[in-house]
């Protein structure tokens, strides 16, 4: 059994590797005060003294000089000699968490925020066939609310995902993927003609989102727009959704909820960018977190 020894000879404890135990001795506390000290540095401290971090981190002067010292040295952190400041190396910190992570994973974050700007439910969903399948989702807190999860599917004609989703596609597999579906609508209101559903994408590109107004169900309205890989594909599209009667306090709320929309897509394709899942991957894949 291998045994972990400190290299800073500040003197840790050793401990033997592969231990099922987390108590207090088995941690390194250099490096938690290492990532103490990255931590520090923020938007209103960009550049500090070395006093100040020590000050800021409840360190001695001489603990808090070798953890930059050592930071610098590595890359993390560089000095004019009285103050400190991070580097862009740190990032590298966040993209190896971010390299790790599925669109779900990704996306979740965001969705949460967007939800709580807009107050309503907000989703992210790919396309799969003629159908659209939810990846990930935010439910808002209503008394009343659609019962969407996680890997629920609808017909993608009939939503503004899904609109999203084949707007970009060539007319034969819009036809091959939503004919047989057309005659099949969830709503009274939902479009049952391919040339209704064409002069619908047609709309889609020109504005570049979806409006669904009761085409997937009586009282329900959603807004989507694309989420685009590195190639500036459609790889997701995700949404915000509310009751109708939510609707009527304002002219058109959903267009209101737009600039917080496309803001979340936008945050997303960066993460998405950043972790390399919305390169070259097929959706589908990148939705699994596979390879």
């Amino acid at each position: 059994m291998a045994v972990e020894h400190s290299a800073d000879g500040s003197g840790e404890s050793e401990r033997a590797a592969g231990s099922s135990s987390r108590s207090g001795t088995d941690t390194v506390q250099s490096l938690a005060r290492g990532l103490g000290v990255i931590t520090a540095f923020d938007a209103g401290r960009p550049r500090m003294t070395l006093s100040e971090v020590a000050r800021r981190r409840g360190l001695s002067r001489a603990t808090a000089r070798r953890l930059l010292l050592t930071l610098e040295q590595l890359g993390y952190v560089r000095t004019d000699g009285r103050d400190f400041e991070l580097t862009a190396k740190v990032l590298e910190l966040g993209y190896a968490y971010l390299s790790a992570l599925s669109l779900p994973e990704i996306a979740a974050p965001h969705l949460r925020r967007l939800s709580e700007t807009v107050g309503e439910s907000t989703s992210v969903a790919v396309l799969d066939g003629s159908e659209i399948a939810y990846v990930a989702r935010v439910q808002a807190r209503h008394i009343m609310n659609v019962a969407i999860s996680v890997g629920t599917r609808f017909p993608a004609h009939a939503t503004s995902m899904g609109r999203v989703l084949l707007s970009e596609l060539p007319d034969d597999q819009v036809r091959a993927r939503c004919e047989a579906a057309l005659a099949h609508p969830p709503a009274r209101r939902t479009v049952t003609t391919l040339d209704g559903l064409r002069h619908r994408l047609a709309e889609v590109r020109r504005s570049g989102w979806a409006d669904v107004d009761q085409e997937l169900e009586a009282g329900l309205r959603s807004v989507a727009v694309p989420i685009r890989d590195a190639r500036g594909q459609i790889i997701a599209a995700v949404n915000v959704s509310m009751r109708v009667g939510a609707t009527e306090e304002h002219e058109d709320p959903l267009r209101a909820i737009l600039p917080a929309l496309r803001e979340c897509a936008g945050a997303i394709q960066q993460d998405l960018a950043a972790s390399g899942a919305g390169g070259h991957q097929d959706p589908a894949i990148a939705a699994r977190g596979g390879v």
